[in-house]
């Protein structure tokens, strides 16, 4: 057996560029590093060797660099990843909250923080943390709950198995998800004889888990004797690049689909059969088709309670859940009759079985609800008066062309995007609600346009949102990475304010206004977003930000337009109730009075 000498750390980064897809790619299109003690000696001088096959992208926050890596396998559909380095302790920690967002999303993410050493000689290092009775434990135990795998590497050889087995699950359908390898610092450092034919390059192909015979049969009995059938629609029909599958499906059987935020834009806003957004963000046309449906296939959804109103919103007494699903965990939830699959697959082999089955939705409901909620997203007649949320989306769409990437991830705008942005084609929309992390967005429209560098990437953010993580404005700066920011500042978490007044609370805390404060906050945002090296401009008007995304897209790296908006009014139509718990006892008459609603809601939830 012919060998090579290298370090371990040499030897892991070696081996992750030759890793490729079936597109004759390398899987991993780069690594995310902010070096410390435990990842700058081993990993950093092994990083320089290979910075031509893999190359090193710096961050200014562990947290946030991570968040970029996470957006990039988001938009690659899960195709390609990134890799992210940290030192030890805070490093890694930083690191723990982009782990839990990968894992509820179901992305692929290499985490390799560095640890402490193996050997245990100078024990206890900067940065260690000690538990008092486990002497195995370190900072880097935090990641194990949130990864789908997690090993320490405490030996070379180690590397053999760990890493095709961090492979497997990075490019597994069902079992996709994050992979901490927890790196010891002195391990990286040490020298060993490799096989050569390790660092032969490996094709990975993601598997395509084909239905059982028995779960296909029923699934389309079930859908043959509905009178009312829905497909939502989820994340899992992009990730197996089934789009062109369900739209074949629906046109086919003329069934109805409802869109998740993770499965939205698998369908054009104006094909014929998908009905809008679905669930508690949703549009009334979708609900309404849900809360009347006696069958439900759900595609690729980990039925989220914003997408199914907390389990109230699919009323017909003698409902038929359906759960086609890669993951036998989600397929099986809620009771659901499962059809173990993947997407593209089970969609053409339940096709096939019902053969000429279609079903007769009423398409009005589309037009009343565009008729319903265009005027919200239209300019303003009164140009002095604080623009809302939704003519600010209006303008953003107006403004925006074939090639535009809308995305966001937490606060107002989710559920305003979620009702009224028109998807025209998959991929158009980039939404992070799964685990609904604020400080994803500039990081994530970093990694967007990495991903798709062809496309025109503007970022919907939330003045609370972007004073929670905004440091990688400065990395799209410095790397030249053309994006469009629009901040909405409302002047505090609108959002939460208004789900706050709406359980009978008093404003408090949320609002700038309402915080403990000795004098009125007042941030300068197109300022801070020029400090950081982006082109900056404020929008006093809806008018302005037409003239100003226009003016953005000519600009060559990152383009940040400010503009204020009220925090109070939000889209009237649409939605269902989420399950969000009220106090029982209270002072406040208005608590009381919602605790009422609450208990009744439960009631009928229930008695459904």
């Amino acid at each position: 057996m012919t060998t090579i000498r290298l370090t371990a750390a040499q030897a892991m980064v070696r081996w992750l560029s030759v890793q490729m897809t079936e597109e004759n790619e390398t899987f991993f299109a780069g690594i995310w590093a902010i070096f410390g003690h435990g990842n700058v000696a081993g990993l950093g001088e092994a990083l320089y060797g290979v910075r031509d096959r893999l190359p090193t992208y710096r961050g200014h926050n562990e947290q946030s660099m991570a968040h970029a890596a996470i957006a990039y396998a988001k938009q690659s559909r899960r195709r390609r990843a990134m890799a992210v380095t940290s030192s030890i302790g805070p490093g890694a920690t930083n690191m723990v909250t982009a782990a839990a967002l990968a894992h509820v999303n179901r992305l692929p993410v290499l985490f390799i923080p560095g640890d402490v050493f193996a050997s245990r000689g100078p024990d206890p290092v900067l940065q260690q943390v000690e538990d008092f009775q486990d002497g195995t434990v370190s900072a880097n135990d935090c990641f194990r709950p949130v990864s789908r795998y997690f090993d320490r590497i405490v030996r070379p050889q180690h590397l053999l198995t760990a890493l095709p087995r961090a492979m497997a699950v990075l490019t597994d359908p069902a079992d996709c998800g994050p992979v901490t390898l927890a790196f010891c610092q002195d391990v990286q450092a040490e020298a060993h004889d490799w096989p050569e034919s390790f660092f032969e390059p490996m094709i990975w192909r993601p598997r395509r888990i084909r239905p059982d015979r028995a779960e296909l049969e029923a699934v389309a009995e079930a859908l043959r004797a509905g009178k009312s059938p829905v497909i939502v629609a989820g994340g899992g029909v992009h990730y197996s690049g089934a789009v062109d599958a369900l739209r074949d499906f629906v046109e086919t059987h003329q069934i109805p689909v409802v869109e998740t935020q993770a499965g939205k834009s698998a369908l054009p806003w104006d094909h014929p059969m998908n009905f809008g957004p679905v669930g508690v963000t949703g549009a009334t046309s979708a609900n309404a088709v849900c809360a009347s449906a006696d069958v439900v296939l759900g595609v690729g959804t980990r039925f989220q309670d914003f997408t199914t109103g907390s389990w109230a919103l699919f009323k017909h007494p003698a409902r038929r859940l359906i759960s086609l699903n890669v993951a036998a965990y989600d397929a099986a939830k809620h009771g659901a009759m499962a059809l173990v699959a993947d997407a593209r697959v089970g969609l053409e082999e339940v096709s096939a079985q019902l053969g000429d089955y279609s079903a007769s939705p009423d398409t009005g409901r589309k037009a009343e609800w565009f008729a319903a909620v265009d005027p919200v997203t239209a300019a303003p007649d009164n140009g002095n008066a604080l623009p809302s949320d939704m003519q600010v989306i209006g303008a953003v769409q107006r403004t925006a062309g074939p090639q535009t990437v809308v995305m966001c991830a937490a606060g107002t705008m989710p559920g305003e995007l979620h009702k009224l942005w028109k998807a025209g084609k998959p991929g158009s929309y980039h939404m992070e609600y799964g685990f609904s992390c604020m400080g994803y967005e500039i990081a994530g429209a970093i990694g967007i346009k990495m991903a798709e560098p062809e496309r025109d990437i503007v970022c919907m953010v939330g003045d609370g949102s972007y004073m929670m993580m905004n440091s990688e404005m400065a990395t799209a700066a410095m790397m030249g990475i053309k994006i469009t920011v629009v901040i909405i500042d409302n002047r505090g978490f609108g959002c939460i304010n208004r789900l706050q007044t709406a359980t009978g609370g008093a404003e408090f805390n949320n609002l700038l206004k309402d915080a403990h404060q000795q004098q009125p906050s007042q941030i300068d945002f197109v300022a801070h977003a020029g400090s950081m090296g982006a082109t900056a401009v404020k929008a006093g008007s809806i008018a302005d930000l037409e003239a100003a995304l226009k003016q953005a897209k000519s600009a060559t790296g990152p383009f940040v337009i400010v503009i204020e908006t009220d925090p109070y009014p939000s889209t009237p139509h649409g939605g269902t109730w989420w399950e969000v718990a009220v106090p029982e006892v209270s002072e406040r008459e208005e608590v009381n009075a919602a605790r009422e609603s609450y208990e009744a809601a439960l009631k009928e939830r229930s008695d459904g």
